[in-house]
């Protein structure tokens, strides 16, 4: 298959695109830059909507944006600590908390949008309530936070460094920890239980202290909507698929060879896209594990992505200072896989008539 191009390009020009979601309705995106604040943008003209939602005319550098379940407020997560919320059709900022020491990593929504979870480098984790102006949780790990994420029946948070930890959401008690880099292979593993550790130890090759200096750090997560599966990607470019029963490794998808910074599903959990310092992000096929058409190429590491509430466009962020879109729904007819999105009409799905950007069509290669 030829190289795949974007479908539009969004050229942001305020430093690296940290984080990019899609507003319900499929028209509009907001990405948000480490040197800037959010930017909402027109699909169809590639171009800004209004000026930067500023927080009282500050520019406020974001490392991570998350889209509440409503898609009425997105949540981002500054440099300094700060976690805001902005007011879609308004663009101001509703709330504002402080709390964390250093950069705000991941932030996550739970699924009622009563509560946000954010993660930061302060190797804290700490759940805000949206009608208060304090955090209603606090939690002190061992570990910078790379991700967090919320499961969908509201009652753990998984979080992500050094190891993955999942806490239970009402006590604050720490119920699991992976160690990521002893639950890499199935193959002659035997898992033990050591101080409410979950490790694969090899027999063959022994288990020794050295071994646990050499740790993996997980940098994404995302769980099934039927909250039994966990799904991180970590930065020796691996994704691991983990049963949330037992927690035990199910699955290793390996498709890059730099960090993966960040995964997403799509609504029905059939697809997962995967964003990775590779330069590349890739579509995986969940129902097979295995990788669906070629890379979409990106000129920089790729540090962000999210699907539209259908599916069948994706947006990813980059560090050349854009974002890229993506045809889904062309790339998933072209391999015969359009079934993995949900049943839409021809009318819904994105026009392959319509103009692509006019430097899209020599946008990546055919490089896997």
């Amino acid at each position: 298959m030829p190289a795949i191009a974007p479908y539009r390009i969004i050229r942001s020009q305020s430093g690296f695109v940290e984080g990019v979601v899609h507003l319900h309705g499929g028209q509009h995106i907001i990405t948000c830059s480490y040197n800037g604040s959010p930017k909402l943008w027109d699909l169809e003209s590639s171009t800004q909507i209004g000026d930067d939602w500023r927080d009282e005319g500050t520019n406020v550098g974001l490392k991570t944006i998350a889209l509440s379940p409503k898609g009425d407020m997105i949540a981002g997560g500054s440099i300094d600590g700060t976690v805001r919320l902005w007011n879609i059709e308004t663009g101001k900022v509703v709330r504002r908390w402080t709390g964390h020491t250093e950069g705000v990593k991941s932030l996550c929504w739970s699924p009622d949008g009563e509560r946000v979870v954010s993660g930061a480098i302060d190797k804290t984790v700490k759940v805000w309530n949206v009608r208060s102006a304090t955090s209603v949780l606090d939690l002190k790990t061992d570990q910078s936070v790379h991700a967090v994420s919320y499961s969908p029946k509201a009652t753990k948070i998984a979080t992500a460094g050094f190891n993955i930890e999942i806490w239970d959401i009402k006590t604050g008690k720490l119920l699991w920890t992976i160690v990521c880099s002893l639950a890499s292979t199935l193959d002659d593993k035997t898992f033990l239980k050591i101080n409410n550790i979950e490790v694969a130890f090899n027999w063959g090759s022994g288990w020794t202290s050295d071994t646990l200096k050499q740790i993996d750090a997980a940098c994404s997560l995302a769980w099934t909507s039927d909250e039994e599966k966990l799904i991180a990607g970590d930065m020796r470019g691996s994704i691991r698929i983990f049963d949330t029963a037992t927690w035990r490794q199910i699955a290793l998808l390996d498709g890059h060879r730099g960090p993966v910074f960040a995964i997403a599903l799509s609504r029905n959990d059939r697809l997962l896209v995967s964003a990775s310092g590779d330069q590349k992000a890739r579509l995986w096929n969940l129902d097979t594990n295995f990788l669906v058409g070629p890379a979409l190429q990106h000129e920089h590491f790729v540090t962000s992505a999210a699907f539209s509430a259908d599916g069948t466009l994706l947006s990813t962020g980059c560090a050349d200072e854009n974002a890229y879109v993506w045809n889904i729904y062309t790339i998933l007819q072209a391999t015969g896989l359009e079934d993995l999105l949900p049943v839409i009409s021809l009318s819904d799905a994105p026009k392959n008539e319509l103009k692509q950007d006019e430097c899209a069509s020599s946008h990546g290669s055919s490089q896997d």
